[in-house]
């Protein structure tokens, strides 16, 4: 790590680095938003595909009960026609009690036959009525999905181009700030930044304890810290550390509230 000593600090280089870290946190959320929307774009259409193939799946059992039902009806017909014939052959037969019981136990079957085929149509019936309804909602569903999936994929698009605008805006910004900075201070923060998990190379403290950190600074530390007069590091996490009251007047006069 750079030797403090080395690097040449005022107050003025700390808020000067303070408006370098308040733009890179904000290009690092529109670059995680950036990476996020290929993701976002993909659930989009996932969903839409899922409710898709809901609909098909509702139209093919809806397709199949009314070729099922169709079978049937085609069955009674049939049905029909073997009783019809039963009968005139029954109505021919003269004397034979043996033939006569035969045709009227036959017939007695497909008229029991046809009885449970209507009663299995109407239960169809009843689950077509059901799927029909349910069908119509998908329908009305897909519909109202399309539409957001549209609108959705249009704001996107929106919020990338102004973001990409306003990371051209930052980074000319950035630029000047570099300009105005040594390169021992920089490359100081940019070795923190690198390190850090969230980006954050400079802390504002506040009620004793940086920013993100449960571990409270020193009074000695924090003492000195208000008085401004060298960089201070936190020693848990080796961070920069930044009064909040300093930090908060920077944040006020920073680009990112200016968009």
């Amino acid at each position: 790590m750079t030797n403090l000593d080395k690097i040449n600090y005022t107050v003025e280089k700390l808020k000067l680095l303070y408006h370098v870290q308040l733009i890179d946190t904000r290009i690092d959320e529109i670059i995680k938003f950036r990476n996020n929307v290929p993701i976002e774009l993909k659930n989009l259409d996932k969903e839409l595909q899922n409710t898709k193939d809901d609909l098909k799946n509702i139209k093919n059992n809806i397709l199949s009960i009314k070729n099922d039902i169709e079978n049937k009806n085609n069955n009674i017909k049939k049905y029909e026609i073997i009783i019809k014939n039963y009968t005139y052959k029954k109505n021919e037969i003269n004397n034979n009690n043996k033939e006569l019981y035969l045709f009227d136990k036959e017939i007695d079957y497909k008229k029991l036959e046809i009885k449970l085929l209507t009663k299995k149509i109407k239960e169809l019936n009843d689950n077509l009525k059901i799927l029909n309804n349910i069908l119509e909602k998908k329908e009305s569903l897909l519909n109202k999905k399309k539409k957001h999936i549209s609108f959705k994929k249009k704001e996107l698009k929106n919020i990338l181009l102004e973001n990409y605008k306003e990371e051209k805006k930052l980074d000319k910004k950035m630029l000047i700030f570099y300009k105005k900075l040594d390169k021992k201070i920089l490359n100081f923060y940019k070795k923190i930044r690198k390190r850090v998990k969230n980006g954050i190379a400079i802390a504002p403290v506040k009620r004793g304890a940086p920013l993100g950190s449960y571990l409270s600074i020193t009074p000695q530390k924090y003492y000195e810290l208000i008085q401004r007069n060298k960089l201070l590091i936190d020693e848990h996490s080796g961070r920069i550390l930044i009064d909040s009251e300093l930090a908060e007047e920077e944040r006020k006069k920073s680009i990112i509230n200016k968009k």
